[in-house]
Protein backbone atom coordinates (compact mmCIF):
# COMPACT_ATOMS: atom_id res chain seq x y z
CA UNK A 1 0.00 0.00 0.00
CA UNK A 2 1.25 3.48 -0.87
CA UNK A 3 0.92 6.05 1.92
CA UNK A 4 0.81 9.72 0.98
CA UNK A 5 2.45 12.04 3.51
CA UNK A 6 1.12 15.36 4.74
CA UNK A 7 3.23 18.53 4.38
CA UNK A 8 3.98 18.31 8.12
CA UNK A 9 5.17 14.72 7.78
CA UNK A 10 7.32 15.63 4.79
CA UNK A 11 8.98 18.32 6.87
CA UNK A 12 9.79 15.72 9.51
CA UNK A 13 11.36 13.55 6.82
CA UNK A 14 13.31 16.60 5.68
CA UNK A 15 14.84 16.89 9.17
CA UNK A 16 16.00 13.29 8.91
CA UNK A 17 17.20 13.93 5.37
CA UNK A 18 19.37 16.83 6.48
CA UNK A 19 21.04 14.60 9.05
CA UNK A 20 21.63 11.83 6.48
CA UNK A 21 23.16 14.34 4.08
CA UNK A 22 25.45 15.74 6.77
CA UNK A 23 26.68 12.31 7.86
CA UNK A 24 27.35 11.28 4.25
CA UNK A 25 29.30 14.50 3.79
CA UNK A 26 31.39 13.50 6.81
CA UNK A 27 32.05 10.07 5.32
CA UNK A 28 33.02 11.69 2.02
CA UNK A 29 35.47 14.01 3.76
CA UNK A 30 37.06 11.16 5.76
CA UNK A 31 37.38 8.70 2.86
CA UNK A 32 41.09 9.00 2.10
CA UNK A 33 43.84 6.61 1.11
CA UNK A 34 44.67 4.38 4.10
CA UNK A 35 41.38 4.92 5.94
CA UNK A 36 39.75 1.67 7.04
CA UNK A 37 36.11 0.95 6.23
CA UNK A 38 35.60 -0.02 9.86
CA UNK A 39 36.67 3.48 10.92
CA UNK A 40 34.04 4.97 8.62
CA UNK A 41 31.43 2.63 10.10
CA UNK A 42 32.48 3.71 13.60
CA UNK A 43 32.14 7.38 12.61
CA UNK A 44 28.61 6.85 11.30
CA UNK A 45 27.63 4.80 14.35
CA UNK A 46 28.79 7.56 16.70
CA UNK A 47 26.97 10.28 14.73
CA UNK A 48 23.73 8.27 14.92
CA UNK A 49 24.19 7.72 18.65
CA UNK A 50 24.88 11.41 19.31
CA UNK A 51 21.77 12.47 17.39
CA UNK A 52 19.50 9.92 19.03
CA UNK A 53 18.60 8.57 15.60
CA UNK A 54 17.90 4.95 14.73
CA UNK A 55 19.82 3.04 12.07
CA UNK A 56 17.56 1.41 9.48
CA UNK A 57 20.31 -1.14 8.74
CA UNK A 58 21.07 -2.42 12.22
CA UNK A 59 19.27 -5.75 12.62
CA UNK A 60 17.94 -5.43 9.05
CA UNK A 61 17.25 -8.97 7.82
CA UNK A 62 15.46 -9.07 4.43
CA UNK A 63 15.04 -12.23 2.38
CA UNK A 64 17.98 -11.36 0.12
CA UNK A 65 20.50 -10.90 2.97
CA UNK A 66 22.18 -13.33 5.34
CA UNK A 67 20.94 -12.63 8.84
CA UNK A 68 20.93 -9.22 10.57
CA UNK A 69 23.14 -6.60 8.88
CA UNK A 70 24.64 -5.41 12.20
CA UNK A 71 26.16 -2.22 10.78
CA UNK A 72 24.91 1.34 10.33
CA UNK A 73 26.10 2.18 6.81
CA UNK A 74 26.62 0.29 3.55
CA UNK A 75 30.16 0.79 2.19
CA UNK A 76 30.73 -0.64 -1.29
CA UNK A 77 34.14 -0.51 -2.98
CA UNK A 78 35.02 -0.74 -6.70
CA UNK A 79 33.01 -3.61 -8.25
CA UNK A 80 30.68 -3.68 -5.21
CA UNK A 81 27.62 -1.48 -5.58
CA UNK A 82 24.90 -2.32 -3.04
CA UNK A 83 24.68 -3.50 0.57
CA UNK A 84 28.44 -3.39 1.03
CA UNK A 85 29.23 -4.89 4.42
CA UNK A 86 31.87 -2.78 6.25
CA UNK A 87 34.96 -4.91 6.86
CA UNK A 88 38.68 -4.64 7.59
CA UNK A 89 39.84 -2.92 4.40
CA UNK A 90 42.07 0.13 4.03
CA UNK A 91 41.10 2.34 1.10
CA UNK A 92 43.61 2.50 -1.76
CA UNK A 93 44.45 5.18 -4.28
CA UNK A 94 41.81 5.18 -7.02
CA UNK A 95 39.19 3.16 -5.14
CA UNK A 96 35.56 3.90 -5.94
CA UNK A 97 33.58 4.13 -2.70
CA UNK A 98 29.80 4.22 -2.31
CA UNK A 99 28.30 5.11 1.06
CA UNK A 100 24.58 4.39 1.46
CA UNK A 101 22.80 5.52 4.63
CA UNK A 102 19.23 5.28 5.93
CA UNK A 103 18.16 6.41 9.39
CA UNK A 104 14.98 7.22 11.28
CA UNK A 105 14.47 10.28 13.49
CA UNK A 106 11.27 10.61 15.51
CA UNK A 107 9.76 7.82 13.43
CA UNK A 108 10.52 9.25 9.98
CA UNK A 109 13.08 7.83 7.55
CA UNK A 110 15.39 9.28 4.92
CA UNK A 111 17.79 7.36 2.65
CA UNK A 112 20.62 8.58 0.41
CA UNK A 113 23.83 7.38 -1.23
CA UNK A 114 26.88 9.01 -2.76
CA UNK A 115 29.80 7.57 -4.73
CA UNK A 116 33.23 9.20 -4.76
CA UNK A 117 36.73 8.31 -5.92
CA UNK A 118 39.48 8.08 -3.32
CA UNK A 119 42.78 9.71 -4.18
CA UNK A 120 43.73 9.78 -7.87
CA UNK A 121 40.63 9.32 -10.05
CA UNK A 122 40.43 7.33 -13.26
CA UNK A 123 38.45 9.30 -15.88
CA UNK A 124 36.36 6.21 -16.63
CA UNK A 125 35.32 6.02 -12.97
CA UNK A 126 34.43 9.71 -12.88
CA UNK A 127 32.32 9.20 -16.00
CA UNK A 128 30.45 6.35 -14.31
CA UNK A 129 29.82 8.39 -11.16
CA UNK A 130 28.67 11.34 -13.25
CA UNK A 131 26.23 9.11 -15.15
CA UNK A 132 24.51 8.07 -11.90
CA UNK A 133 24.36 11.69 -10.73
CA UNK A 134 22.83 12.82 -14.02
CA UNK A 135 20.40 9.90 -13.98
CA UNK A 136 19.39 10.83 -10.43
CA UNK A 137 18.78 14.44 -11.46
CA UNK A 138 16.73 13.31 -14.46
CA UNK A 139 14.66 10.94 -12.33
CA UNK A 140 13.97 13.65 -9.77
CA UNK A 141 12.96 16.14 -12.47
CA UNK A 142 10.43 13.62 -13.80
CA UNK A 143 8.78 13.13 -10.39
CA UNK A 144 6.03 15.67 -10.97
CA UNK A 145 2.40 15.49 -9.85
CA UNK A 146 0.14 14.05 -12.52
CA UNK A 147 2.94 12.05 -14.10
CA UNK A 148 3.56 8.34 -13.83
CA UNK A 149 6.20 6.31 -12.04
CA UNK A 150 7.33 5.08 -15.44
CA UNK A 151 8.33 8.65 -16.28
CA UNK A 152 10.91 8.52 -13.47
CA UNK A 153 12.21 5.10 -14.53
CA UNK A 154 12.35 6.10 -18.20
CA UNK A 155 14.31 9.27 -17.41
CA UNK A 156 16.89 7.27 -15.46
CA UNK A 157 17.13 4.62 -18.16
CA UNK A 158 17.60 7.22 -20.90
CA UNK A 159 20.70 8.58 -19.16
CA UNK A 160 22.12 5.07 -18.77
CA UNK A 161 21.50 4.39 -22.46
CA UNK A 162 23.15 7.66 -23.48
CA UNK A 163 26.27 6.69 -21.53
CA UNK A 164 26.16 3.11 -22.78
CA UNK A 165 25.69 1.49 -19.37
CA UNK A 166 23.41 -1.55 -18.93
CA UNK A 167 20.67 -1.41 -16.28
CA UNK A 168 19.77 -4.00 -13.66
CA UNK A 169 16.08 -3.97 -12.66
CA UNK A 170 16.30 -6.36 -9.70
CA UNK A 171 17.22 -3.58 -7.27
CA UNK A 172 16.11 0.03 -7.63
CA UNK A 173 14.41 2.83 -5.79
CA UNK A 174 11.44 2.55 -3.45
CA UNK A 175 8.87 4.32 -1.38
CA UNK A 176 9.77 5.19 2.21
CA UNK A 177 8.57 7.19 5.17
CA UNK A 178 7.69 5.36 8.35
CA UNK A 179 9.98 2.51 7.29
CA UNK A 180 12.96 2.24 4.96
CA UNK A 181 11.19 0.22 2.27
CA UNK A 182 7.61 0.94 1.29
CA UNK A 183 5.64 0.72 -1.94
CA UNK A 184 6.14 1.46 -4.77
CA UNK A 185 9.25 -0.08 -6.33
CA UNK A 186 11.07 2.36 -8.64
CA UNK A 187 12.96 0.50 -11.42
CA UNK A 188 15.96 2.21 -13.00
CA UNK A 189 14.52 1.86 -16.47
CA UNK A 190 10.98 1.71 -17.80
CA UNK A 191 8.36 3.20 -20.09
CA UNK A 192 7.12 6.75 -19.73
CA UNK A 193 3.41 7.17 -19.16
CA UNK A 194 3.05 3.83 -17.41
CA UNK A 195 2.67 2.78 -13.80
CA UNK A 196 1.56 4.41 -10.55
CA UNK A 197 0.27 7.97 -10.86
CA UNK A 198 2.44 10.50 -9.03
CA UNK A 199 0.51 12.53 -6.47
CA UNK A 200 1.49 15.15 -3.90
CA UNK A 201 2.58 13.47 -0.68
CA UNK A 202 4.34 10.57 -2.39
CA UNK A 203 7.85 10.10 -0.96
CA UNK A 204 10.45 8.10 -2.84
CA UNK A 205 14.08 7.07 -2.66
CA UNK A 206 15.32 7.40 -6.22
CA UNK A 207 18.60 5.54 -6.66
CA UNK A 208 20.19 4.89 -10.04
CA UNK A 209 23.16 2.54 -9.86
CA UNK A 210 25.16 1.23 -12.79
CA UNK A 211 27.99 -1.21 -13.39
CA UNK A 212 30.28 -0.23 -16.23
CA UNK A 213 30.08 -3.52 -18.11
CA UNK A 214 27.10 -5.64 -17.07
CA UNK A 215 23.56 -5.68 -15.72
CA UNK A 216 24.24 -8.85 -13.73
CA UNK A 217 25.20 -8.92 -10.07
CA UNK A 218 26.60 -11.58 -7.73
CA UNK A 219 26.57 -11.84 -3.95
CA UNK A 220 29.73 -12.03 -1.84
CA UNK A 221 30.29 -14.91 0.61
CA UNK A 222 29.34 -12.43 3.38
CA UNK A 223 25.75 -12.85 2.15
CA UNK A 224 25.23 -9.11 1.67
CA UNK A 225 27.63 -7.32 -0.64
CA UNK A 226 26.42 -7.18 -4.26
CA UNK A 227 29.05 -6.90 -7.01
CA UNK A 228 29.07 -6.64 -10.78
CA UNK A 229 29.22 -10.13 -12.28
CA UNK A 230 32.10 -9.15 -14.59
CA UNK A 231 34.19 -7.29 -12.00
CA UNK A 232 33.62 -3.88 -13.61
CA UNK A 233 33.45 -0.73 -11.50
CA UNK A 234 30.11 0.44 -10.08
CA UNK A 235 28.54 3.69 -8.89
CA UNK A 236 25.33 4.60 -7.05
CA UNK A 237 23.63 7.94 -6.34
CA UNK A 238 20.46 8.34 -4.28
CA UNK A 239 18.18 10.98 -2.81
CA UNK A 240 14.96 10.90 -0.85
CA UNK A 241 12.38 13.14 -2.52
CA UNK A 242 8.78 14.18 -2.04
CA UNK A 243 6.30 14.87 -4.82
CA UNK A 244 4.59 18.19 -4.02
CA UNK A 245 2.07 20.45 -5.75
CA UNK A 246 5.04 22.54 -6.90
CA UNK A 247 7.08 19.58 -8.15
CA UNK A 248 9.78 17.37 -6.64
CA UNK A 249 11.39 18.37 -3.34
CA UNK A 250 14.76 16.84 -2.40
CA UNK A 251 14.75 15.92 1.29
CA UNK A 252 18.40 14.78 1.46
CA UNK A 253 20.07 17.80 -0.13
CA UNK A 254 23.84 17.47 0.17
CA UNK A 255 25.33 20.86 -0.61
CA UNK A 256 28.65 19.99 1.06
CA UNK A 257 29.37 17.06 -1.26
CA UNK A 258 31.79 17.66 -4.12
CA UNK A 259 30.31 16.45 -7.43
CA UNK A 260 32.29 14.22 -9.78
CA UNK A 261 34.49 16.21 -12.13
CA UNK A 262 36.16 15.45 -15.41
Amino acid sequence: MVELKSPREIEKMRVTGGFVADVLAGVHERAAVGVNLLDLEAYVRERIRERGAVSCYWDYAPSFGRGPFRNTVCLSVNDAVLHGLPHDYALRDGDVLTADLAVSIDGWVADAAVTSVVGTPDPADLRLVRATEEALAAGIAAARPGGRLGDVSAAIGAVAAAYGYPVNTEFGGHGLGRTMHEDPHVPNTGRAGRGFRLRPGLTLAIEPWFAAGTDRIVTDPDGWTLRSADGSRCAHSEHTIAVTEDGPLVLTAADRLTPAAG
